[in-house]
């Protein structure tokens, strides 16, 4: 094998362990940024689950504590309803104490009514009062059933609009936090894109440094082969034309004009060596073009071709 192809050989394994290299660099940067979303996804989930918690906690004593008010409310109505009928019945039973005395003093100083009828108008008298203060009665009763019913449904009203405030407020809080969590996720993913992007870019900058020092190298060698061959074949040609003209017999030399076929062989390998030169020039700047168009096409990314990075 000659040494430019072991050069060439070389050289591609120098690109394969630098592709290699950064492959693996962007797989270790890619996983380290995939950890911190994971982890910032879990501590987002951490943060909402704590914060469901409390408001749970908060609306439960809430809750508790509107309970133990409204079971106080009632109370309270209850017993100032009671106090309210037993005043009521103590002043029934005084009214009906004064209005039976009262009739019995009528009936003792009439002396024409026979006592049967007396008793049988005092009967009368009694279930009448005690009819009109049972209706008394239930009215109040129903006054206060009423009473009752209003204000209960009032402080429940009330409780429920404050649970519903408190909601709300819950859910207000609960939005904030999701909004700053996605606007630290948002901030977070852009700052990934920027640096994968500047990883990426500063891979293939180190990629198509190498690759063009190894291009100039190879154009170099090339230059020198060719230089060499050129040198080589020149010095061929001179032995043998040299021994041609040892060869030839006396009259024969006397005929030619060696000097002037020797200037001619040698404008023809330099003639032969610029040309040569020429082409391995223009293909090198053809190389340089290609490689350049290649780096402008690919931006700021790395493109992969067969899971190798080039």
């Amino acid at each position: 094998m000659s040494g430019y192809k072991r050069m060439r050989r070389q050289h591609q394994k120098q690109l394969i362990a630098l592709e290699n290299k950064l492959k693996a660099e962007m797989d270790e940067h890619r996983l380290k940024l995939q950890k911190e979303v994971e982890t910032q996804a879990n501590n987002a989930y951490i943060e909402l689950e704590k914060l469901a918690k409390r408001h749970a906690a908060h609306a439960d004593k809430e809750m508790k504590t509107a309970l133990t008010d409204e079971k106080k409310f009632q109370q309270q109505i209850a017993a100032q309803q009671k106090k309210e009928l037993t005043t009521f019945l103590d002043n029934q039973k005084k009214q009906y104490k004064l209005c039976k005395e009262k009739i019995k003093e009528e009936m003792n100083e009439d002396y024409s009514t026979p006592k049967k009828e007396k008793q049988e108008r005092l009967s009368k008298h009694k279930e009448n009062m005690q009819h009109s203060q049972a209706e008394e009665e239930a009215q109040l009763l129903a006054q206060q059933r009423v009473f009752y019913d209003r204000n209960c449904r009032a402080f429940k009203r009330k409780v429920t609009m404050k649970r519903h405030d408190l909601e709300q407020e819950q859910i207000r809080e609960e939005l904030n936090k999701k909004k700053t969590q996605k606007e630290m996720e948002h901030a977070m993913l852009t700052r990934h894109d920027e640096s994968m992007q500047e990883l990426e870019y500063r891979q293939l900058k180190v990629l198509q440094k190498l690759r063009m020092d190894l291009i100039l190298l190879q154009h170099q060698t090339e230059l020198d082969n060719q230089i060499e061959y050129n040198n080589r074949r020149e010095r061929e040609l001179r032995r043998k034309h040299v021994l041609e003209l040892r060869q030839q017999p006396k009259n024969l030399k006397m005929e030619v004009t060696p000097k002037a076929e020797h200037k001619a062989v040698l404008k023809a390998l330099k003639d032969e060596q610029t040309r040569k030169l020429a082409i391995l020039a223009e293909q090198y700047e053809q190389s340089i073009n290609e490689m350049m168009a290649s780096q402008a096409v690919s931006g700021g990314g790395l493109i992969l071709r067969g899971g190798v990075i080039i």
